[in-house]
């Protein structure tokens, strides 16, 4: 099994910027999906970004595309969420989860957070002036 911990949340004003770091261990030689969800509360969790962690390919929600980038580092099992260009809306708890196949599915937008079988912690991010 793999064991995901998110870090980097913190309150940003509007435009800023985080990063977000999601490490994991345990069961990391697997390539898996690596997707970021964010929740805001009385609401389901959304996708927001995912990353194949094989051949690197990226899929981004609407609401995010050209401010947020998901990159990884594999020699630290580390994955990251840039996000630029922040928006009072962005307010949310954050978290990384695995899909446990080659692929993530496509439109993170569309993605149903029961299908992911390992989550982090969270992490929040407050965007406010």
């Amino acid at each position: 099994q793999v064991q995901l911990a998110e870090s980097g949340g913190g309150s940003v004003q509007p435009g800023g910027s985080l990063r977000l770091s999601c490490a994991a261990s345990g069961d990391t030689h697997s390539s898996n999906c690596l997707g970021w969800f964010r929740q805001t509360p009385g609401k389901e969790r959304e996708g927001v970004a995912g990353l194949d962690v094989g051949n690197g390919a990226t899929y981004l929600a609407d609401s995010v595309k050209g401010r947020f980038t998901v990159s990884q580092d594999n020699a630290k099992n580390t994955y990251y969420l840039q996000m630029n260009s922040l928006k009072p809306e962005d307010t949310a708890m954050y978290y990384c989860a695995r899909f446990p196949f080659y692929r993530c599915p496509e439109l993170p937008g569309s993605w149903a957070y029961r299908d992911f079988d390992a989550w982090g912690q969270g992490t929040l991010v407050t965007v406010a002036s």
